[in-house]
């Protein structure tokens, strides 16, 4: 029998050539019959004295069938002859002796990896895999969790010998015992005079029981707190504020900034309760609450007066002095001072608040750290060369100058109230008759720097020698040149020589 031409697409193809190959063959008589799909001109059949074949190859991801007959001399070896084994994936061949035996329909058989997951079981390499894999894995978490566990015991194991073992690290430890009086103390005496550590911080912050609203201001509210039996003032700044108390934690956290005449830094942190998150800063509360408070509802006797000036000079002076040494503290300037950033304590001295505009001075780079938020002063407070933009702001003296000033105009709410012979006025704050309660810069500017007008000092103080000396230190406070101003260190020796001539007890 002569072969039929081969389709162009199955040229190439290996396992197609060599099974068309075998399709030479020519009818014979008493030949075994079968299905051909290459026998054309036969009627898609073929006779063979060997054996019937069907055949399914894979090639270029398509399916390919062929049915063909295989002559006998090709049948070999005998029993396997080569022409009928079949390639795992590839080639599925059948070889059959009965006529049109070849008719069946064929698969492609499976890989061995196919077989494998087919049959539901693995060979030893993925045995191997699946079982140490998660062992490997537990060991591990084990290790972590061993590890982290004598971690934790050496940490508190540690935090319980402090006492005992390192005196010099008492404050770092916040004994059950430790009352509101007894931290303030360690505040004091800790040497660096910086606050104490943020974990300390926040383990108060966050065990404080707030009690109530006692003062509302652009940053948010004021409350009053309670921890461990004692009263804390607790700064509670909106999220928008996040800059302004950031900056003011950091400034109260400076280096030897503490003094009894500045308020009681004792803790910042960030609390989220739940809908937004509050930011917290925790400090000394004093019950008479602001100067401009406490002048509304009491007047003050002389020595009442002196006691709240000279420790309000007391404090300014310890923000504006440079300090010194490899524990030093920079010189601050305050840029907001005002009769509501004082506050009043329970013995009747002065406590410097509200940092949030202060700015430090690196006497090393001569640079100044200026607070990056968008807060402007007081406007009735600010000095003639803030209110017209003349100021050096390169230069550190200018803003303690323009401080000096706003000194001056507390200075002038007290003296008002102060009761002298009986005689006393009502409280008023700066400018009071010459400007608006809500004044914008220009309206400042024009009675500060174009009218050059000052507050009243009346003429009866000069009979009081107490009221005299205040009057002529507002006077050289209020200088239109701010280098002609006295300093806080000048103001804080004068007030004291005045306070022993008047016998005052501070």
């Amino acid at each position: 029998m002569r072969s039929d031409g081969i389709s162009a697409d199955m040229a190439g193809k290996r396992a197609a050539v060599t099974l068309l190959v075998l399709a030479g063959f020519c009818s014979l008589s008493d030949a075994l019959r079968c299905n051909c799909t290459v026998c054309e001109k036969t009627g898609y059949e073929c006779e063979t004295d060997g054996a019937c074949m069907a055949s399914i190859s894979h090639i270029e991801g398509q399916d390919r069938h062929v049915r063909i007959c295989i002559a006998e001399v090709n049948l070999v070896p005998p029993g396997q002859p080569i022409y009928c084994l079949s390639a795992d994936g590839l080639l599925n061949t059948h070889c059959c002796y009965t006529d049109y035996c070849n008719s069946v329909d064929l698969k492609i058989p499976l890989g061995i990896a196919e077989k494998q997951a087919d049959q539901g079981w693995l060979g030893p390499v993925e045995l191997v895999a699946v079982i140490a894999g998660p062992v490997f894995l537990l060991c591990v978490l084990l290790i972590v969790g061993v590890f982290l566990f004598q971690h934790h015991q050496r940490t508190y194991s540690h935090r319980q010998r402090l006492d005992v073992e390192d005196p010099s690290c008492d404050h770092l430890y916040l004994a059950k015992d430790k009352t509101l009086q007894d931290l303030i103390f360690d505040l004091s005496t800790s040497g660096s005079g910086s606050g104490l550590p943020l974990f300390v911080q926040r383990t108060v912050a966050r065990t404080i029981v707030l009690q109530e609203v006692i003062g509302k201001g652009r940053f948010g509210e004021v409350w009053r707190g309670k921890w461990r039996g004692g009263d804390v003032a607790v700064k509670i700044f909106s999220s928008r504020e996040e800059r302004s108390w950031f900056r003011e934690a950091e400034i109260y956290q400076t280096i030897m900034l503490r003094h009894e005449n500045i308020l009681g830094f004792i803790a910042a942190d960030n609390k989220d309760n739940g809908t937004w998150t509050q930011l917290w800063l925790v400090s000394d509360y004093h019950e008479h609450g602001s100067l401009f408070d406490y002048l509304n509802r009491y007047s003050v006797t002389i020595d009442g007066m002196i006691r709240l000036a000279l420790s309000a000079a007391s404090g300014l002076a310890h923000l504006h002095m440079e300090i010194l040494g490899t524990q030093g503290k920079p010189g601050i300037a305050h840029r907001d001072l005002k009769s509501k950033n004082i506050l009043v304590k329970k013995n009747g001295t002065c406590a410097i608040a509200d940092l949030g505009l202060a700015v430090r001075h690196e006497s090393i780079t001569d640079t100044i750290d200026i607070a990056p938020n968008q807060r402007v002063g007081t406007k009735r407070y600010m000095a003639p060369e803030v209110l017209d933009e003349t100021i050096n702001m390169q230069h550190f003296d200018s803003f303690k100058c323009a401080d000096i000033y706003a000194l001056g105009l507390v200075y002038w709410e007290i003296a008002r109230r102060c009761n002298a012979g009986g005689v006393h006025e009502e409280y008023q704050l700066p400018y009071y008759d010459l400007v608006p309660s809500d004044p914008s810069i220009e309206e400042m500017r024009k009675v500060v720097c174009d009218q050059k007008l000052r507050p009243n000092v009346p003429n009866w103080w000069q009979s009081y020698e107490a009221l005299r000396v205040m009057g002529k230190i507002m006077r050289e406070c209020w200088y239109a040149n701010g280098a002609a101003r006295l300093t806080a260190l000048r103001i804080k020796k004068t007030l004291s020589q005045l306070s022993v001539q008047e016998d005052v007890k501070m």
